[in-house]
C-alpha cells in the first residue's frame, strides 16, 4: 500500500527523509519491547485507534517505520 502526503508534512519526524515504511505486526506492544530490548529507537508514544494500534521506530539509516497492528 502507498499512501501520499503532503510535502511539509512533520507526520515523518524525527527522520528527514520525505517517506517512512509501514509493516504489519501480530502483537505491537511484544514488538516494540523486543525491537527496544535490542537497542533499536522506539518512540514512546504509540496510537491506538478504531484502525488498529501504532507505534513508530527508527533504522539505523534514520528512516522512520511504522508498525501497525489491525484491530481483531
Amino acid at each position: 500500500m502507498l499512501s501520499a502526503f503532503n510535502a511539509d508534512t512533520d507526520y515523518f519526524k524525527p527522520s528527514k527523509k520525505p517517506f517512512m515504511f509501514n509493516f504489519r505486526v501480530t502483537n505491537l506492544r511484544c514488538t516494540l519491547t523486543a525491537l527496544k530490548k535490542e537497542g533499536v529507537w522506539v518512540d514512546p508514544k504509540t496510537e491506538e485507534s478504531a484502525y488498529g494500534k501504532f507505534g513508530w521506530i527508527m533504522d539505523p539509516e534514520g528512516n522512520r517505520i511504522e508498525l501497525w497492528e489491525p484491530p481483531k
